[in-house]
């Protein structure tokens, strides 16, 4: 196991990071620390949030201060499986070539993977993505290829609904978190983006972060230093285990939410792998916060994030899915009594 020192020093340059990519992006502060989390907790992170909020931005900025490589894939209704993984072309002497495509270009240096309009790709493109992110491997060309560094990003079109594939349950339950990126609402932050000719040249934004501030390679070994070194106590254990029984059968707890009929709300609650990463999620928050065990806000903080996705209503409350997802979670959270 880690020493306290080093714990310290990575928690150190994780916030480093996290300091400098808020420098390129502004006004996305809870964002760019639930990311962080999910980075360290090693999980993979689907996006919600409108056309230019800085989404890919984002994401290039914490590559470049982990150190390693970035690869940012369209989501398209033409966009075949084999796409990710091969590139066929006609060189200068009119000879076919295939290359490597961008799952399998950067070999083991990948990292950061964005996958951008997700739900414009068809069902068999996002079953290999959500293989890549299950294994972080992929087997072509009579071989196996490993990026076990790889985090995968993918966002959402919300707006258009015409040749578009809906992420199915198991599908949205590879994500360790599901976070919506607003548009700013702050008027001093508003101004800055539209106005500050620095935050209009974004390759020159960029340049700002400092690079490599953590070693890449190094994440897998930390992330699971992380979860032998923070203490979970058995009251938070019983806490979080209501929240649990709260997702699938909330009216045992007098949860009520308006306009609903409880009883006929919830199709399938969290799951196993949810409560797991939602645990995770947890010890990085404390961690990230100088402690070495879990107190309830650590709870609250990752508990949308992490679950809001993954409780599954009946189709007649399924299209108001975000609404009643984030009420229910604060419910919750007003209910179960805090140990």
């Amino acid at each position: 196991m880690a020493s306290e020192n080093e714990l310290e020093d990575w928690r150190r340059d994780a916030l480093r990071m996290e300091d400098a990519v808020a420098t390129a992006v502004i006004g996305q502060t809870e964002t760019i620390h639930l990311i962080n989390v999910a980075l360290f907790a090693r999980g993979h992170v689907l996006l919600e949030g409108g056309v230019g909020v800085g989404k890919t931005t984002l994401l290039r900025a914490f590559a470049r201060s982990t150190g390693g490589d970035f690869e940012r894939v369209e989501g398209t209704i033409d966009l075949m499986p084999g796409d990710l993984v091969y590139h066929t072309f006609v060189d200068a002497d009119g000879k076919p070539r295939i290359d490597a495509g961008p799952l399998l270009r950067h070999g083991e240096r990948l990292t950061t993977f964005f996958f951008n309009e997700i739900n414009r790709s068809r069902p068999q493109v996002q079953s290999l993505l959500l293989r890549a992110m299950a294994e972080r491997t992929v087997y072509a060309f009579d071989r196996e290829y490993r990026f076990p560094h790889m985090t995968v990003f993918a966002d959402r079109n919300k707006v258009e609904k015409e040749e578009t594939f809906e992420l199915a349950s198991a599908a949205r339950d590879r994500f360790l978190f599901e976070l919506n990126m607003p548009t700013p609402a702050a008027s001093e932050v508003r101004r800055a983006l539209v106005f500050d000719p620095m935050f209009h040249d974004v390759e020159t934004l960029l340049d700002r972060v400092p690079s490599a501030i953590l070693d890449p390679t190094r994440l897998n070994a930390i992330g699971a230093e992380i979860q032998r070194s923070v203490t979970v106590s058995p009251s938070i254990e019983t806490y979080i285990l209501k929240i649990w029984e709260a997702t699938g059968a909330p009216q045992r707890f007098g949860i009520e939410l308006d306009d609903v009929d409880m009883e006929r709300l919830i199709l399938v609650g969290a799951s196993p792998r949810g409560m797991s990463a939602l645990v995770r999620a947890v010890r990085v928050i404390a961690w990230l916060d100088g402690r070495l065990h879990v107190v309830p806000e650590d709870v609250h903080l990752a508990l949308f994030p992490a679950l809001g996705h993954r409780i599954f209503f009946t189709p007649v409350y399924e299209l108001r899915r975000h609404e009643l997802a984030e009420a229910l979670t604060t419910m919750i959270v007003r209910k179960i009594s805090v140990p």
